[in-house]
C-alpha cells in the first residue's frame, strides 16, 4: 500500500533555487526533473500563494510523467516584497508579472510540449499572457481563474474607479481590506472560503509558521486597482476570441473570492475551452479540496492533457 503523501515535506527530487528576472529581481522556483518526461508543466499560483501549498499537486503531475516547475511571483512567497510592510501584497502593474512570466518562459528548458496550469490570479495571468502571445503553451488549465472578483452589485468599471480613487487618496501600497487584528495572522473564517478540507488548509498554516517569509495578507489598493484594470482588459471584445489554445477551465459557482459568472462568460468566448463547474463540492482552492472533488479535478486534468498530447 502506498503511504499517504506528506504535504509538509519537500520531496527529495525537487530542486529549490532562484532565478533572476531581466531587471535583476530574484524569484524563488521549484524544479522537479523527470528522466523521461512527456513534457513540462509550469504551475502558477494565485495571489498570496507559495510553492509549498501545491506540493501534492506537483507530485501527482510528476508521477504522471511530467517535468514540473513552479515559481513564486515577484513580491510574494519567497520572492521578496514590494509594499511598505512585510505582509501586504503590492504590485505596480500586472504587466510587471507578465514580463517576468514571458522572460521565464523563454528561459525554461523542457523536452516535449509545455503546459501551463494556473490557479486564481495565476490563471488570470496565464490567460492574459497567452492572449498577448508572450507564452505559447500547448494547453492551458485554469483553476478558479481570477477573471472577475466575487459577484457583487456594482460593475467592474465602477469598482475600478473606486479603487483608483482610494489610490489617489492615500498610499496605494496600504492594504485594501482588513485581514486580521494581528498582522500576519489570517482570520478564523479564511479556511472556509478556500476549501472543505481543514487538514489541507492546516498545511498552509504550518508552512507559514515553518517559513515566516511566506506569510502574506491583503492586497494593496494598487493591486486591487490594477487587478480590475487587467480583468477589464481581458473582457474587452476580441481578446479572448483570439486565444487559439486548448483550455480546460475548472471552477465553482459557490466561489466566494472570484466570479463564477465571469468565468462562464470567458469560457463561452474562448474558441477551444472546456468548462467544469464543481458547484457545492468545491470552494476556491479546487486543487486543495477534500478528496472527492480534488481527485475528480486531477483526473479531469490528466484526461484533458492525455487526450491532447498523447
Amino acid at each position: 500500500m502506498t503511504p499517504p503523501f506528506n504535504r509538509r515535506v519537500i520531496p527529495a527530487g525537487i530542486r529549490e533555487s532562484t532565478w533572476d528576472t531581466p531587471d535583476g529581481h530574484s524569484l524563488r522556483r521549484f524544479d522537479w526533473a523527470h528522466r523521461a518526461p512527456r513534457g513540462g508543466i509550469l504551475f502558477l499560483g494565485g495571489r498570496g500563494d507559495f510553492c509549498e501549498k501545491y506540493l501534492e499537486a506537483l507530485a501527482h503531475w510528476h508521477g504522471q510523467g511530467w517535468q514540473v516547475t513552479a515559481f513564486d511571483w515577484r513580491g510574494q512567497g519567497a520572492s521578496g516584497r514590494l509594499g511598505a510592510d512585510p505582509y501586504t501584497g503590492h504590485i505596480d502593474d500586472f504587466s510587471t508579472w507578465l514580463g517576468d512570466l514571458a522572460a521565464f518562459w523563454r528561459a525554461w528548458q523542457v523536452s516535449g510540449p509545455r503546459v501551463v496550469i494556473g490557479h486564481s490570479m495565476g490563471g488570470h495571468l496565464a490567460l492574459r499572457a497567452a492572449s498577448e502571445g508572450v507564452i505559447e503553451p500547448a494547453a492551458l488549465v485554469l483553476c478558479a481563474p481570477m477573471l472577475g472578483l466575487r459577484d457583487g452589485n456594482m460593475p467592474d468599471w465602477l469598482m475600478h474607479g473606486v479603487a483608483g480613487l482610494m489610490c489617489r487618496l492615500g498610499d496605494p501600497r496600504r492594504p485594501a481590506w482588513k485581514w486580521s487584528e494581528k498582522p500576519g495572522q489570517p482570520p478564523d473564517s479564511r479556511g472556509a472560503l478556500l476549501t472543505h478540507d481543514p487538514e489541507r488548509y492546516a498545511d498552509e498554516l504550518w508552512w507559514r509558521d515553518e517559513r515566516p517569509e511566506l506569510v502574506m495578507g491583503p492586497g494593496s489598493w494598487r493591486w486591487l486597482e490594477r487587478a480590475y484594470a487587467s480583468i477589464r482588459h481581458l473582457a474587452a471584445p476580441g481578446v479572448l476570441e483570439a486565444v487559439d489554445v486548448p483550455v480546460l477551465m475548472l471552477g465553482t459557482d459557490r466561489d466566494a473570492l472570484v466570479s463564477w459568472r465571469a468565468i462562464a462568460r470567458a469560457a463561452a468566448r474562448l474558441p477551444r475551452c472546456e468548462l467544469v463547474n464543481f458547484g457545492e463540492r468545491a470552494r476556491h482552492e479546487i486543487l486543495r479540496e477534500a478528496d472527492p472533488a480534488r481527485s475528480e479535478a486531477m483526473m479531469r486534468i490528466d484526461e484533458f492533457l492525455t487526450r491532447l498530447l498523447a
